[in-house]
């Protein structure tokens, strides 16, 4: 990335790290399907920056109990310098293929996604909360048409680049 990172880039102060800036992160946490109770979810996400401002994030979700299959995020976005609102691809390998937007708030990033020529209208939501550069409070939601399927609240904590 020329001169300095994202987030230096933004313009105004800007203080979040995740996504802003290439790093590798562990997530633990919980996820509760509809009528369900809930269950152990672990994982691992990694960030990285190309020169022209295209991030790609990779996320896996596993659950140790061996309750649910894994999951494999992996998005690809834009976010120009100055601007506070981005838009992503992602392949999810229970959804398919996904758009969606983001918007880079004071103290949380928050995402919006949908899938691409799906019969059950699903959809989700992300909300990462800043707690200090180091960690972050996630939580999100799929939905199918109108209803929540499935919920997820996690801490997610940044990991030293060796």
């Amino acid at each position: 990335m020329p001169s300095g990172t994202l987030r230096e880039q933004q313009g105004d102060k800007v203080d979040h790290t995740f996504l802003l800036e290439p790093g590798r992160w562990i997530l633990q946490g919980s996820w509760l399907e509809r009528n369900g109770i809930p269950i152990t979810v672990k994982g691992m996400t990694l960030v990285a920056w190309n020169r022209d401002n295209w991030f790609t994030m990779a996320t896996k979700l596993i659950f140790p109990n061996g309750e649910l299959a894994d999951i494999a995020l992996q998005y690809k976005g834009r976010l120009d310098r100055g601007k506070r609102q981005y838009n992503f691809l992602l392949k999810h390998n229970l959804l398919g293929q996904v758009e969606g937007e983001g918007w880079i708030g004071l103290d949380t990033i928050v995402q919006r996604y949908w899938t691409i020529g799906d019969r059950e209208r699903r959809s989700g939501f992300e909300t990462l909360h800043r707690i200090n550069d180091d960690n972050y409070y996630l939580t999100c939601g799929i939905t199918a048409g109108h209803y929540l399927s499935s919920t997820m609240e996690a801490n997610i904590e940044r990991q030293p680049m060796n």
